[in-house]
């Protein structure tokens, strides 16, 4: 179970300290593979709280995961969506964390285009990212748009 002292290494002045906890932030969604006792679904909810701190570091590390545990967890997968379309109504320090923390979940989402083409939600999300202010967020979400168009 992940700790309150272990989200705090995520803001460690220490980098080795910040990136080593990342790291094994990471090795959760990399487990969803092998996971055959179901563990990772009770660390779902300290993972949740990490996307929704924040905190941009802490929230783009944490976007990675549920993108792995979508691929090897499909009764998760309604929940990873619907907490990761949603970190723009999440507070951050500025609005360019907030850009690219959405940038970072048009990259988790990407590769579940056939999955979520139908979903009004997501398409709302990618569409309210196209108007982002930040180019290269503004540019992820087009060309996303332009993949599921053409997607088969």
């Amino acid at each position: 179970m992940i700790t309150k002292t272990d989200l705090d290494k995520l803001n460690s002045q220490n980098p080795k300290v910040k990136y080593r906890f990342a790291k094994e932030l990471l090795k959760i969604g990399y487990l969803s593979a092998v996971d055959k006792d179901n563990r990772v679904e009770g660390l779902m909810s300290d993972l949740i709280q990490m996307l929704h701190g924040g905190m941009l570091i802490t929230c783009n590390h944490a976007i990675f995961a549920p993108g792995l545990i979508y691929q090897n967890k499909p009764n998760l997968k309604d929940l990873i969506i619907k907490e990761l379309i949603s970190i723009p109504h999440d507070k951050f320090e500025t609005d360019a964390c907030k850009n690219i923390a959405t940038e970072k979940v048009l990259e988790a989402i990407k590769p579940f285009v056939s999955d979520i083409k139908n979903d009004q939600s997501v398409m709302t999300f990618i569409e309210n990212a196209t108007k982002s202010e930040r180019n290269a967020t503004k540019k992820k979400a087009e060309q996303l748009l332009k993949k599921i168009i053409y997607q088969p």
